[in-house]
């Protein structure tokens, strides 16, 4: 097995975000909130010509991105059957709204799994050599989530997506 180079960038307790989880049975069906953290491990094969997976300094777009997304945002799940009373509250000013496939950890890891690997490597130079290996969300230091892949999962699926087309 070849080597792999990894590095991680975390960023804690950015925020306040709120969500809610509208299929459960327990208390997380009503609105709640948490400073999230975030940690992203990248790997790749080689290093770069300063011997780096990353730069840790051409990661602050991705920092700004976060704070877009999860600082003082209300995160509502596509499917939320209150979504039209969340939209109103966006509309008079008492709420920003960012939608998500899915809300929670899990479904946070792998909205930023899938944008930090199919769009920021790409865009700031890294996709032939980077690869974001894990993504994990931190609700509190008790309640942790995350995705992890395999770039070769990624290059099967797009080989698969450019067949069909």
């Amino acid at each position: 097995m070849a080597k792999k180079y990894v590095s991680t960038k975390e960023y804690k307790e950015l925020g306040p975000v709120a969500y809610r989880q509208w299929r459960a049975e327990s208390h997380c069906k009503y609105l709640h909130g948490y400073a999230l953290s975030f940690k992203f491990e990248f790997e790749a094969d080689t290093l770069d010509a300063r011997n780096w997976v990353v730069d840790y300094g051409s990661l602050g777009p991705l920092k700004d991105m976060l704070k877009e997304w999860f600082d003082h945002r209300l995160l509502v799940s596509e499917d939320d059957p209150m979504m039209h009373h969340f939209k109103f509250l966006e509309s008079i000013k008492l709420a920003q709204l960012h939608i998500l496939k899915k809300t929670g950890c899990e479904g946070i890891a792998e909205a930023l799994y899938e944008y930090v690997n199919e769009v920021f490597l790409k865009e700031h130079g890294y996709a032939d050599r980077v690869w974001c290996k894990r993504v994990e969300v931190r609700e509190k230091e008790e309640n942790m989530a995350y995705v992890t892949g395999e770039r070769e999962d990624k290059q099967v699926l797009a080989q698969f997506d450019r067949v069909k087309e």
